[in-house]
């Protein structure tokens, strides 16, 4: 009998491990949290030039490892030259470049360390379109992300962003009405 409960209670904790490292639904509270914080980065990043925003949500031994443009240490390595751009760009001028969240390909698994959540890891696709000549937005290249978000407290802030698998649009994509 006791055999038998103890194999029942490695069955039940397998299941468990194996139910706390799946894909987080779409409506549960971290991944929609993890979302909204994806939404604000971004958009910190391509539409506000909100640089405070960006330094809270990252830690400060950020790294970023792009696919074409190399990697980056440090928060305020990665931050500086969006802070140039930033300080150069006119009010009221279009932003040069802005991001778009492919729809349905955002995913967030979470990351537990003996039952505790620590960490998440989010992974998406995303394409970029850029001001032409006309100061009209051109399909830019679409790339896959992934951020590993570390929990602090209360907070949460990206320890590791990856950038890669950059494919330019195809070229009868090339308007953008948006």
């Amino acid at each position: 009998m006791k055999t038998a409960a103890t194999l029942f209670l490695l069955f039940l904790n397998a299941g468990f491990l194996f139910q706390t490292g799946a894909q987080m639904p779409e409506d549960s509270e971290l991944y929609l949290l993890l979302k909204s914080k994806d939404s604000l980065l971004f958009d910190a990043a391509f539409n506000t030039c909100n640089i405070e925003t960006l330094e809270e949500l990252f830690t400060e031994d950020f790294e970023f490892y792009h696919d074409k443009g190399g990697a980056v240490s440090g928060r305020e390595a990665f931050l500086a030259p969006l802070r140039k751009g930033c300080e150069t760009r006119t009010a009221g001028q279009p932003q040069p470049a802005k991001r778009i969240l492919l729809a349905d390909s955002l995913k967030v698994y979470p990351l537990y360390n003996q039952g505790s959540l620590y960490g998440a890891i989010q992974q998406g696709v995303h394409r970029f379109e850029f001001l032409n000549r006309e100061q009209r937005y051109q399909k830019g290249d679409i790339a896959r992300f992934t951020h590993i978000w570390i929990k602090t407290g209360d907070s949460w802030k990206v320890k590791r962003e990856l950038s890669f698998d950059h494919q330019p649009n195809e070229p009868s994509n090339q308007s953008s009405s948006n």
